[in-house]
């Protein structure tokens, strides 16, 4: 703390030693010590109320913007996620248990190859693209031809 060294210790002992005396320099070590002691439990009783102060006004901040918080139910706002998210999924059960529309207008292919009855070139296409599982699917052709060996160079 105060870069004080070995050297420096020892010619201040010496100067106590010869200014206090050798009777006397026990008991004024001894208040010393007592003094040093009292001043580093003062720090920190400082240190212990200057945290209990910040933790304070961290509270009250706090509080002041639970209060907010609550007036602002008072202005109509909806502050409740969870009844929204409850909201949309009611909504979204009642919108899945009415007759869905069709999203597309009539005309698209889309639609037109739902429509369509089997055998008409749209549901055709349709069933090429997907096979039933009644069908086996063809195995890829397999090539045969054996691949060139890399040429080996004599080193």
């Amino acid at each position: 703390m105060f870069d004080i060294g070995w050297s420096e210790l020892l010619v201040i002992g010496v100067v106590a030693l010869v200014v206090i005396g050798p009777k006397e320099l026990p008991g004024v070590l001894r208040s010393l010590g007592q003094w040093v002691t009292k001043i580093r439990r003062m720090a920190s009783e400082f240190q212990n109320q200057f945290q209990d102060a910040m933790r304070e006004a961290e509270l009250s901040d706090m509080k002041k913007q639970f209060d907010d918080l609550t007036t602002a139910k008072d202005y109509g706002l909806n502050l409740d996620p969870m009844g929204q998210v409850k909201s949309e999924i009611e909504s979204a059960m009642n919108a899945a248990d009415k007759p869905a529309k069709a999203a597309e207008p009539a005309g698209t292919p889309a639609t037109d190859a739902i429509a369509a009855p089997s055998g008409t070139p749209a549901t055709d296409a349709l069933t090429a693209s997907f096979p039933s599982s009644d069908t086996p699917a063809e195995p890829a052709p397999v090539s045969t031809a054996a691949a060139p060996a890399p040429d080996k160079q004599p080193s």
